[in-house]
């Protein structure tokens, strides 16, 4: 099942209202609705265009309702109120409900209410969505974290995978499964009762990622599944599209024709890249510095994988406890070869560190970055690489306000300077549950600090922070959004488990995390 993208709706009109910038922001226009039907508007643009005096900002104007924010303003600074009431305050207005899609809205419908991120990002996301459900659960919100999983159980359902966000336009590519984990926190006392509960789904997501593993020979890769030169089985980021991403098509436009490659290459890898949640990383770059060389897909990601094993560990427990045996006993071999992957091909030892894999050829150096830590997060790690990572990780990417992404420095978003809620979260999680506490502290005490800072200055909860900086992140396709989802999520989470003494990281759950 699929829904028309604003492009395929609106063809040569989608064109030049995004190659002229007319809305500013690409995102504005395919978030659009419509004020008549789709067919009716192309044909009012086909018989207008060519009219002497003819306006295409004008024309959007009259036959499109362009969207607001989704969030207010932060509060003046006569009238902030504490972080925490803030957030408390914040919750209500970040909710979001749509059931059903007219003609031309690329909202999807879906059954519950759920809170969106904020600014820009006006619908349901996928991997952003697990780190807000913790600050809801912390909160006292748990009714909103059920329905935002009903709903992801729901597109799983309808699509047979979760879409990077509830939108038409991305129904092509998904973000990293969190699935699983959301389950596990909202069955925190019996995650393997919760894992048998959504068993089906939690199958359904493991099908899409490994889509053509059966017939893939060494060497090949299909979709989002790879097998290296030697039989190994492995994940990539993936886009079923290779067009340019709607929503950002100028800027993928002018990438490519900067690129001197394939087209179509340069913009599956630069949807890959937004699969991933890291868009856009010198991570991704065969030159960091310079993302037409982008090549997302010539990669295993480390926390992809990491993920995964995660996933395939949740299938085992569901289904031993459903009473599937077979089932159980396959994914358990399963996330056994992946865990032992993870330790073996993903381990630099010329470095001491865990990074990606460019999985056709694996002596490519890939740089150290906050992504590998996740198996950490996930008890993967070896207790010896753990340990090396601590070591990396205080040495190279500790800042001031928290941990960074990367130490490269190239004006992309998921780089240096910038610091983002997950990755501390899972940072912070990952060394504590090796052992590593005091600096699973000082990671958590250093941003939440810096958090709380920029709040009282400017009354505002961001997406991104500078984490060298009291300021906000900057960096890629748009400016620093506030409302913000995931940060609230993990700033409460960290004030009621880390920074309390109460050993969220070191209660250990079934899937290995906290």
């Amino acid at each position: 099942m699929s829904e028309p993208t604003p492009h395929e709706l609106y063809g040569e009109l989608f064109i030049a209202v995004q190659m002229g910038g007319v809305c500013g922001d690409g995102k504005s226009f395919v978030d659009a609705l419509p004020r008549s039907a789709p067919a009716a508007i192309r044909t009012h643009f086909d018989d207008e265009r060519s009219r002497p005096g003819f306006s295409l900002r004008d024309f959007v104007h009259a036959h499109f309702a362009l969207p607001g924010h989704a969030a207010p303003a932060g509060p003046r600074l006569e009238n902030r109120e504490p972080v925490r009431d803030h957030i408390r305050a914040l919750w209500p207005l970040l909710v979001r409900e749509h059931r059903d899609a007219g003609p031309g809205d690329s909202l999807l419908a879906l059954p519950r209410p759920y809170v969106v991120p904020g600014g820009r990002f006006r619908e349901l996301y996928y991997w952003d969505s697990y780190f807000t459900m913790l600050g809801l659960v912390a909160d006292g919100r748990r009714d909103l974290a059920e329905a935002m999983l009903a709903n992801f159980a729901h597109l799983i359902a309808t699509y047979g995978f979760i879409p990077n966000s509830s939108r038409s336009y991305m129904l092509s590519r998904s973000q990293p499964p969190f699935f699983f984990k959301m389950v596990e926190l909202l069955h925190a006392d019996d995650p393997a009762g919760g894992f048998a509960q959504h068993l089906p789904a939690l199958k359904a997501e493991h099908a899409f990622w490994m889509d053509g593993e059966a017939e893939l020979a060494p060497g090949r890769a299909h979709r989002r599944v790879l097998r290296t030169a030697d039989g190994a089985l492995l994940n990539r980021y993936w886009d079923d599209r290779d067009t340019p991403r709607e929503e950002s098509w100028r800027e993928d436009v002018e990438t490519a024709e900067a690129s001197g490659r394939p087209h179509g290459q340069v913009w599956r890898d630069l949807r890959a890249a937004a699969e991933s949640g890291w868009d856009f990383s010198g991570r991704w770059c065969a030159d960091p510095a310079d993302i037409a060389t982008i090549e997302t897909t010539a990669l295993a990601p480390v926390d992809l994988n990491a993920l995964l094993a995660g996933l395939e560990t949740a299938i085992a427990l569901g289904a031993a406890r459903s009473g599937d045996l077979a089932t159980a006993r396959a994914f358990e071999a399963r996330s056994a070869a992946r865990r032992q992957l993870l330790q073996a091909r993903f381990w630099r030892a010329d470095t001491g560190h865990l990074a990606d894999l460019n999985w056709r050829h694996t002596a490519d150096p890939r740089p150290l970055t906050a992504a590998a830590l996740v198996p950490l997060y996930l008890g993967i790690a070896t207790q010896a690489q753990a340990d090396a990572m601590a070591v990396h990780v205080r040495r190279v990417l500790l800042g001031a306000n928290g941990l960074l992404t990367t130490a490269l420095a190239t004006g992309q978003q998921w780089d240096a300077p910038n610091g983002w809620a997950p990755l501390q979260w899972m940072g912070a999680q990952g060394l504590a549950r090796y052992g590593h506490a005091a600096l699973a502290r000082d990671i958590a005490s250093r941003w939440c600090a810096s958090v709380h800072r920029v709040y009282l200055a400017t009354g505002r909860l961001l997406e991104k922070y500078d984490v060298a900086e009291d300021r906000p992140g900057g960096g890629g396709e748009y400016e620093t959004q506030d409302g913000f989802g995931w940060t609230n999520g993990v700033f409460v989470a960290f004030e009621d488990g880390l920074l309390q003494g109460l050993g969220a990281a070191a209660h250990q759950t079934v899937t290995g995390s906290g």
